[in-house]
């Protein structure tokens, strides 16, 4: 009888060795948040996850790991998304107007063309109640909108020839992001919309598959688009936020410090890029110019009249009180 209870006994104990052992692996893939995006390792993305991925490994002393994917490696913004919402990664950023808005249609507020003065406009809507607002439309897709990395006010290249006026867009094969307001800025141009993933955009620029595009500054320079192109019109036509995304069930699955940790990641990694980015924008726009970039200065008034129509062409996707928060 000792030795059935004394077998017994050691039955338990290696169970419950391998459990926990089993515990201690599930805790550690748990506290391991893999965060993927699209850009190059000098993107703007990928400044800002680098960030909060010290921030977050600082804060936490090393409970909590953040591994930051570029390049696109584990997949498109499209898959990103899914991938986002079904938990397969804990963690995404794109661009809010891109795919993201396919999947959350009121994020083309973003291309509505001319809707901010100025990065202090910008930075007053994102941080107040219309970005906090957007933010939670996520919530619906099994997603937390955690903030706003930058992405920056957008311009137009082109090799074909230099962009002056609305006119000089003619028939301009341009790559977009996926999204109808898009689509309708282009043609309210005349130019030609023609939608293709980041991914691909330079080797789409290189072929000849299109003429043009449309970027910030930082990103023509992280992406080498200098290389493929040679025009560059500072129209400032849009601005792009980049959309911080973590799985809801991931999100909720975390202890209320670790969520504090997270958020206070995310609030400095956000200062700490806006700053980082003000500083550069100088320098990068005498770096393309020195690369062989031809920049010219344009009357946006013009570009603004021209595009005045494309809001109205998106209300069955951005309601207009979305609109108004943002214009006001």
């Amino acid at each position: 009888m000792k030795r059935l209870i004394s077998f017994s006994l050691l039955i338990v104990l290696i169970l419950s060795g391998c459990q926990n052992a089993e515990d201690k692996t599930k805790n550690k893939e748990t506290n391991t948040i893999r965060l993927a995006h699209t850009g190059s390792e000098t993107h703007q993305y990928h400044i800002s996850s680098q960030k909060f991925k010290e921030l977050v490994e600082q804060k936490s002393k090393g409970k909590l790991k953040v591994n930051v994917y570029a390049n696109g490696s584990l997949g498109n913004e499209d898959e990103l998304v899914d991938q986002t919402m079904t938990g397969t990664i804990q963690m995404s950023t794109m661009a809010a107007d891109s795919s993201l808005s396919n999947t959350i249609p009121e994020m083309n507020v973003f291309g509505i063309p001319y809707l901010f003065k100025n990065k202090q406009d910008v930075y007053s809507k994102l941080d107040g109640k219309p970005g906090k607002n957007l933010l939670k439309l996520t919530e619906a897709k099994n997603m937390k909108g955690l903030g706003y990395w930058e992405v920056g006010f957008r311009q137009f290249t082109n090799n074909k020839r230099e962009i002056k006026h609305p006119e000089d867009m003619e028939n301009l094969k341009l790559r977009v992001q996926s999204a109808k307001v898009w689509n309708e800025h282009l043609k309210a141009l005349d130019a030609i919309p023609t939608p293709i993933s980041f991914s691909e955009l330079y080797s789409a620029l290189d072929q000849g598959v299109v003429d043009g595009q449309e970027n910030p500054l930082s990103t023509i320079s992280s992406q080498k688009l200098f290389e493929v192109q040679k025009y560059m019109s500072l129209t400032n036509h849009t601005y792009t936020p980049a959309v911080i995304l973590m799985n809801e069930d991931y999100y909720n699955h975390l202890t209320k410090q670790e969520q504090k940790v997270v958020k206070e990641s995310i609030d400095e990694s956000t200062d700490y890029q806006r700053k980082y980015i003000a500083q550069q924008e100088q320098k990068v726009k005498k770096q393309l110019k020195d690369e062989g970039m031809i920049i010219t200065e344009v009357n946006r008034k013009e570009f603004k009249d021209n595009t005045s129509n494309v809001r109205s062409t998106i209300t069955d996707q951005v309601p207009k009180s979305i609109v108004r928060e943002f214009s006001e």
